[in-house]
């Protein structure tokens, strides 16, 4: 919706978290005549009646778009609406953060005008109160809550990977498919689509979007020896990132210090330490069965692992299977899909040494110092989101890396 649509209209925003907030101060500049008002869920169980009486209703992602029961817009699509920025989307079920913040840095290293906004928790439409030039460059991380119901396509559609997530707001997994694909809805042959050849479902959309389809590169352009993104999944990141960067000429050798330059964010694969011959990393961001498998991959041992979070009906058999094969010998079981994972394990046929079923963070980490085979690895990677039992993944592993440092020295 253009800015001259908003002008002078009765105004409501839907949901008032972090996006809602940056949509009113965005309005306020922007669109000074409006009228704006605010309708949250915690005004009380009534806040999606009433709707009627506004000219325009702008709804945050968090709220699925069947329980709104009026036409409506949300702040993606007034920003695809009115930029004049050159737009990058980055999405996928999981490695968007990595590889939109990975992009960022190449294109920021390569001299670009460049935004790191969306998802990531940098509202778009407050870098569109600052944008001066149509050279301007946004890297959009962009959830499936974000694109079931967007009206435009980035000119650069990157997709990382896709399996199911999410069943719980779309419906089912089928849904949710349709929600990622959303992405190229609008493109042109003027358009990019940046995608992960290893996922059939991926190739069946480049072949019939209208958009440029390029898979990821098969090779990296320079020697890829970064020690600090593990695993196979980081370095298809990687290679995502550098086939985005390439469409608009960055140079192999900009993008390799990019890359050397570039750490882990938090909670993702992340290093807190070694501490009494054992290392201790950080996956609280894994909340699939699919993204434990990759961490799990991404070392030769793991000596301990902490599983099991809120319950969406995942198939845990493939990671049972790697559990399995690996032989990992202590496991920590959250509620409330830790039963679940478990049984799982036990059908591969393989019964954990140590196995500790428990709902607190610090009972789970001394468990895991007490019984966890020397000099080996002990993950946090629940394959399971953190409703449950936490507020969310970053308080998840917050909590990890406190009790890991607290009982470092001994209990």
């Amino acid at each position: 919706m253009k800015l001259k649509s908003l002008a002078e209209k009765k105004i409501c925003i839907l949901g008032y978290g972090k996006e809602g907030k940056a949509t009113r101060a965005f309005l306020q500049t922007m669109v000074p005549s409006a009228i704006v008002s605010i309708s949250d869920q915690k005004n009380g169980p009534d806040y999606l009646t009433g709707l009627e009486a506004y000219d325009v209703v702008i709804k945050t992602p968090g709220i699925p778009k069947h329980l709104v029961p009026v036409p409506f817009t949300t702040a993606t699509d007034i920003f695809f609406a009115n930029t004049r920025g050159y737009t990058i989307g980055v999405t996928g079920s999981k490695g968007k953060s990595t590889t939109a913040s990975l992009l960022y840095a190449i294109l920021k290293k390569g001299g670009k005008n460049v935004h790191l906004v969306g998802n990531i928790g940098n509202p778009m439409l407050t870098a569109l109160c600052e944008e001066k030039s149509s050279e301007t460059v946004y890297v959009i991380e962009l959830s499936s809550y974000q694109l079931d119901t967007i009206a435009y396509s980035p000119r650069i559609a990157l997709i990382t990977n896709l399996f199911p997530e999410h069943m719980d707001y779309h419906g089912d997994v089928q849904a949710y498919w349709r929600a990622k694909e959303r992405i190229v809805t609008r493109s042109t042959s003027d358009d990019y689509l940046v995608y992960n050849p290893d996922y059939p479902r991926l190739v069946r959309l480049a072949k019939i979007t209208k958009a440029k389809s390029v898979p990821f590169v098969a090779r990296l352009p320079f020697d890829y020896t970064q020690p600090h993104l593990l695993g196979r999944h980081n370095k298809d990141n990687v290679r995502a990132a550098v086939t985005a960067a390439g469409l608009l000429d960055v140079p192999p050798e900009t993008m390799e210090k990019a890359v050397v330059g570039f750490g882990p964010l938090p909670h993702r694969l992340e290093y807190i330490g070694t501490f009494r011959n054992l290392s201790f990393y950080d996956d609280a961001i894994s909340t699939t069965p699919e993204s434990t498998i990759c961490a799990i991959e991404s070392f030769p041992s793991v000596g301990a692992i902490l599983l099991g979070g809120q319950d969406r009906g995942y198939d845990f058999s493939r990671l049972g299977t790697m559990i399995a094969a690996r032989r990992i010998p202590t496991v920590v079981l959250f509620p409330d899909s830790g039963e679940a994972i478990y049984k799982a394990i036990i059908k591969a046929s393989y019964t954990p040494l140590h196995v500790l079923r428990t709902k607190e963070m610090g009972m789970a980490v001394s468990f895991v110092f007490e019984h966890a085979r020397a000099h080996s690895v002990c993950l946090l990677s629940t394959a399971s989101p953190s409703y449950s039992v936490w507020e969310n993944f970053e308080k998840k592993g917050e909590l990890f890396a406190q009790f890991v440092r607290k009982y470092s020295s001994g209990l």
